[in-house]
């Protein structure tokens, strides 16, 4: 067992016991929701996972450990702490050395979910090129993560704020598939067309994990997009969440706004500018994800010969 890992009571019986276990980010926890909806968000995307029978894990940083599942009083921390650092690839030997509190983001959770053993992640959006990056060079660590790491990400593709056709473009030269559920279109996060085409679309969980098998027995490694678009019920119109995009942009812009702090302040902008609405279709967004991911993770438990290379 790897030295800096610690399994929560439920996920270690749930390796013992041979059950399939979904990853799940804490970013969005500290950083992508106020408090106490992030709370109430995390505690029912668990339930979610657990109803479709799947064995939620939860991961973060806390005390020198990366904790793969959390009970309910580290929730409550990561959710309420101003301390908690976001945390990525190049963080992750920070925050472990440092003893700091960690919130991962998607990179570090899925390098996190595959030191764990875990094959399934489920988040809300994967991050992406931003838009302006042809002079900033402001790339999401994503996406590197994605191209060289073993592990199947459940999203509702890529939020709006970024550049999506070149996100795109980056995941395909870098070899990363871009699977679609329920459609041959690309969601956008909070609209469930962003104007650009998946690269397959497989609507089952057996589909799905029989294309990551043959993925990684081939010896392709890397991950696997699996964008999953909003329920139509909390979709958002996309003439709606453009021009306050636009808007939220041009306030960081003058504000001064960058780097790791652009997109918890754009995300924070829509929430109040939507008057609360789009924060609901995030957590409907990510609910949604919980279980396309859970049965995936089901499928992928029951397949044999599934062994990451």
């Amino acid at each position: 067992m790897h030295q800096y890992l610690l399994f929560s009571p439920e996920v270690a019986a749930a390796r013992t016991a041979g059950k399939p276990i979904v990853a799940l980010e804490s970013t969005i926890i500290s950083h992508g929701m106020p408090y106490p909806q992030n709370v109430t968000m995390a505690q029912e995307v668990e339930h979610v996972i657990r109803a479709a029978g799947a064995v939620p894990a939860t991961i973060a940083i806390i005390e020198g450990k990366i904790c793969i599942g959390l009970v309910a009083e580290q929730l409550e921390l990561l959710a309420t702490s101003p301390d908690a650092m976001k945390v990525s690839r190049r963080d992750l030997p920070y925050v472990l050395s440092q003893g700091r509190l960690g919130a991962t983001t998607v990179a570090a959770t899925m390098i996190c979910a595959q030191l764990a053993g875990i094959h399934v992640f489920v988040t809300g959006g994967i991050g992406g090129v931003h838009r302006g990056a042809e002079t900033s060079f402001d790339i999401s660590s994503d996406l590197q993560e994605l191209a060289r790491t073993n592990v199947a990400v459940v999203c509702a593709g890529v939020k709006s704020i970024l550049d999506i056709g070149l996100t795109l473009e980056y995941l395909e030269t870098h070899g990363v598939p871009v699977i679609s559920v329920g459609q041959p279109a690309f969601p956008a996060f909070f609209t469930r067309d962003s104007g650009f085409k998946a690269d397959f679309q497989l609507d089952s969980a057996l589909e799905q994990a029989a294309f990551i098998q043959t993925k990684w027995q081939l010896g392709l490694n890397g991950g696997i997009v699996i964008s999953n678009p909003v329920p139509e019920a909390f979709a958002m119109q996309k003439d709606e969440i453009d021009s306050i995009t636009e808007q939220a942009l041009r306030e960081a812009r003058d504000g001064g706004v960058a780097g790791k702090l652009v997109t918890p302040f754009l995300l924070a902008r829509i929430k109040t500018l939507t008057e609360g609405r789009s924060l609901m279709t995030n957590i409907a967004l990510v609910k949604h994800n919980a279980q396309v991911g859970a049965e995936l993770a089901v499928a992928m438990r029951d397949l044999p010969g599934l062994q990451p290379i």
